[in-house]
């Protein structure tokens, strides 16, 4: 690559500038290399941008606990590292059983969790309704965990970008990557007003990591939920708690504004190539109604509005993150469950390992979900 300008050429190109992209992108520019982030839309604005932005250890596989618990801290340090406030709210969290398998249920999630380092307790309904007066009566069993909260999507979006700005981050936004090719030395990433040189690829499409990895010929499967999330107008104070059930089927929480936003899993219709999708009203329906019997004050509210949020899963339901098997130079990072609570940690883990610094913590291969068989010819690695 050393015919080509310097203007055209990095250390590091990071395709995809969600949550994870750019944390991976601000701390390899901070430990010293020339970075270009790219993303065919903005900054934390597709699938980063429409979540809940639930911090919650109760929806979190007991394996990725500890990632969870220090991402959590990042959180809620981010004026230390970030530079920037992100309107973290932390709060305890409730995760709730109505019914007697949903108790057993808890039970085991609850003490997976715990050993896995994760500080939640086992508490009575009377606890329960004491730490969360607004509770229905119907509640059999509750977790509580003080490492809970919420972030806001929109804050967190401006304040990654004032920090990438700051790092000498060369932001490419609303640039649609149509091809990368390995070639000697690196990589060329190519899409309509962009031809780039990169030593380093980063791809971090998250639920589009699919098609993006067939660029460099690896055929990985990654199934894609199409969560659908409600708000409601602003109420009186109905709760303080970040709400959710073990069957993962409820998200709750009030903003300081007065909405309470809902969510928890239920699905919509999506279109992951156009990133566009359609509501389902029974599943809206539904998922209204287990909040209102949870909390029943929301049955006083009115819906303002309801959107989906995309989120990512591989084959066995655990991460993607590392380098790629046989391509020198290239890596993947994406499919976290409960990803946003995680995610910061999870990209400063990733860059430690490009920067040549040892993650303090394992990574997440993909060797393991690829077929002998489909993975990249020999010949092309060398390339």
């Amino acid at each position: 690559m050393t015919d080509v300008p310097d203007a055209r050429r990095v250390d590091a190109a990071v395709v995809g500038a969600g949550l994870m992209g750019t944390t991976v992108a601000l701390f390899l520019a901070r430990g010293g290399m020339r970075v270009a982030l790219i993303d065919r839309d903005g900054i934390c604005r597709s699938a980063s941008g429409v979540n809940a932005g639930t911090l919650t250890l109760h929806m979190t596989r007991a394996a990725l606990i500890p990632y969870a618990m220090r991402g959590f801290e990042m959180w809620t340090s981010a004026g230390a590292w970030l530079g920037h406030d992100l309107g973290v709210v932390s709060t305890e969290g409730l995760c709730l059983a109505f019914t007697e398998d949903e108790a057993a249920l808890l039970e085991a999630r609850t003490h997976a969790r715990r050993a896995a380092g994760a500080p939640i307790d086992l508490v009575s309904p009377t606890r329960a309704r004491e730490i969360e007066p607004g509770l229905g009566r119907d509640v059999r069993l509750a977790a509580c965990c003080p490492v809970d909260g919420h972030a806001s999507a929109y804050l967190t979006g401006l304040a990654y970008r004032r920090a990438l700005a700051a790092a000498g981050v060369r932001l490419l936004e609303h640039h649609p990557v149509t091809a990368i090719e390995p070639e000697a030395g690196g990589f060329r990433v190519r899409g309509h007003d962009l031809d780039l040189r990169a030593t380093r690829l980063i791809l971090a499409g998250g639920v589009w990591l699919e098609p993006m990895l067939r660029w460099l010929g690896i055929a990985l499967a990654i199934k894609v939920l199409v969560n659908q999330l409600a708000v409601t107008e602003r109420l009186p104070p109905v709760m303080r708690t970040v709400v959710t059930i073990a069957t993962g089927l409820l998200s709750l929480k009030q903003f300081a504004n007065g909405t309470v936003l809902v969510g928890g899993g239920w699905q919509g219709k999506g279109d992951r190539e156009h990133g566009t999708g359609t509501l389902i009203p029974e599943n809206l329906l539904g998922n209204l109604r287990l909040a209102a019997f949870a909390i029943p004050a929301l049955r006083a509210g009115r819906l303002v509005r309801a959107w989906l949020g995309l989120e990512a899963e591989t084959a066995d339901a655990m991460p993607a993150i590392g380098p790629m098997p046989g391509i020198p130079g290239a890596f993947v990072i994406g499919s976290v469950h409960s990803g946003y609570t995680s995610g910061p940690y999870m990209g400063r883990l990733l860059a430690d390992q490009i920067l040549g610094r040892p993650p303090e913590q394992p990574l997440f291969p993909i060797d393991r979900l690829l077929a002998p068989a489909r993975q990249p010819a020999t010949k092309v690695h060398a390339r």
